[in-house]
């Protein structure tokens, strides 16, 4: 995979900063202030190997960097009828606590597609968008392709915890339930972030087999 890079902002008690954020789709990396943090969601952003954020810098919960607000925009892939189109994708995440928060507003087509203003996780912000989306334009990032599926266990992380089977794809074709993706869980090729894209991406069924564990892509709400 090859890295990509966003412009941000990074703000906590002691002011603002520009900062770029850099992933190859399953590790983050993010310098502020001098100091390198890394980690594979961005609720889990700890000091490089040999890069010390003591004191009264940074503020950290067991070693994770938290009380902050990081601000970017990406360039987000959507197609629209079938053709591919460039989308901008601008995220709000507030590592503050006692309540964090992720909010995602899609730019395309001189729109504006927001998510819920205190979402709990990648996955279910861009969900809410796919879901105001008109007719016809759909999301082209992992989240949405059809070979991605989470743990079947309760609960999961802000970002990061997304498995690809794109290295089982005939296998996943027929998954359908808890039971078929544990049977293949072994066979992942690792784990990406929702907001990734790789050229292996093909889109969600929309039922049934292939569906795996997590369903479609959004799922209808009841």
């Amino acid at each position: 995979m090859t890295d990509e890079s966003w412009a941000g902002w990074y703000r906590d008690r002691q002011g603002s900063d520009a900062v770029i954020l850099t992933t190859d789709g399953q590790q983050l990396r993010l310098r502020i202030r001098g100091v390198d943090f890394e980690g594979e969601s961005f609720d889990g952003l700890r000091p490089a190997a040999g890069m010390p954020a003591e004191g009264d810098t940074f503020a950290l919960a067991d070693g994770v960097l938290n009380d902050c607000v990081l601000e970017w925009d990406l360039p987000f892939p959507v197609t629209a009828d079938g053709t591919a189109q460039q989308a901008t994708l601008s995220c709000l995440l507030s590592l503050r606590r006692p309540d964090p928060y992720l909010y995602l507003e899609l730019r395309f087509g001189g729109a504006a597609f927001r998510s819920h203003r205190a979402e709990s996780d990648f996955g279910a912000a861009l969900a809410t968008i796919q879901r105001v989306l008109p007719p016809g334009i759909r999301l082209q990032t992992c989240i949405a392709c059809a070979f991605s599926d989470y743990f079947p266990a309760p609960g999961r992380g802000l970002s990061g915890g997304l498995a690809c089977f794109r290295g089982a794809k005939d296998a996943y074709r027929g998954a359908d339930g808890e039971g078929d993706v544990l049977d293949l869980w072994d066979r992942r090729s690792g784990f990406v972030q929702e907001t990734w894209s790789c050229p292996e991406f093909e889109p969600r069924p929309a039922a049934g087999a292939g569906t795996g564990h997590r369903g479609a892509f959004p799922l209808e709400l009841a």
